[in-house]
C-alpha cells in the first residue's frame, strides 16, 4: 500500500510539472498582445541569392582575405555535372576576375566537386580557391535540392550561389 501511494504521488507531481512547463513554453512563444497566428518563425538571417532562390545563410569561409583581394586571374578546373561551365558563366558576369584557360597563367585555381545523390535528391558541392602554392584562400559548401527542379537547374543555382558568396566575401574584404 505504501508503494502504491508513493507511486501515485510521484505520477501526480510529474504530471503537474509537465503541465506547468507546457504552459510556460506557450507563454514564451507568443509575446503578450500577439496571437498564435501572427507569431513569426525565427530565421538564420536575411536571404542571400537571386529572387525566388532561397539560399539560406552564407556558407563560405575565407582563409586569407588579403590573398583573395589580390587575385585577379582565376583558372577553373573541370568538375562533376559541368559545374565548371556554369561557374565560368556566373563568375564571368561578375567581372571581378579574369578567367584564364591555363593554370600557369592564373593567380589562383578554383576546384571542387558537385555530386548528386539521386536517392536523397540533392546536389552537394564543395568549392575551393587556392593560390599558386596550393594554400587555401576561400571555400564554399552548398546543398541544393533537385527533382524538382531538374539536376541541371540545381547545378546552375549552385554556380549562381557560389558566385554571389564569393562576391559578398570580396565586398566585405574591400570595406575593411
Amino acid at each position: 500500500m505504501k508503494w502504491g501511494a508513493r507511486y501515485l504521488v510521484v505520477c501526480l507531481l510529474a504530471g503537474f510539472a509537465v503541465w506547468a512547463q507546457a504552459g510556460q513554453n506557450a507563454d514564451q512563444s507568443n509575446p503578450p498582445g500577439q496571437s498564435q497566428e501572427k507569431s513569426e518563425r525565427p530565421t538564420l538571417g536575411p536571404r542571400t541569392g537571386p529572387p525566388g532562390l532561397d539560399a539560406g545563410p552564407l556558407t563560405s569561409t575565407v582563409t586569407d582575405i588579403r590573398k583573395l583581394l589580390r587575385i585577379h586571374t582565376l583558372y577553373i578546373e573541370s568538375m562533376d555535372n559541368s559545374l565548371n561551365e556554369k561557374l565560368v558563366e556566373a563568375l564571368g558576369k561578375l567581372g571581378r576576375f579574369r578567367l584564364v584557360t591555363k593554370a600557369k597563367d592564373a593567380d589562383a585555381t578554383l576546384r571542387g566537386s558537385c555530386l548528386e545523390s539521386r536517392r536523397l535528391k540533392h546536389v552537394h558541392s564543395e568549392i575551393f580557391i587556392s593560390d599558386r602554392n596550393g594554400a587555401s584562400v576561400w571555400q564554399d559548401t552548398i546543398y541544393r535540392p533537385f527533382n524538382p527542379p531538374t539536376l541541371d537547374q540545381a547545378v546552375t543555382d549552385t554556380a549562381t550561389l557560389v558566385a554571389q558568396h564569393l562576391e559578398q566575401t570580396v565586398r566585405a574584404g574591400e570595406r575593411r
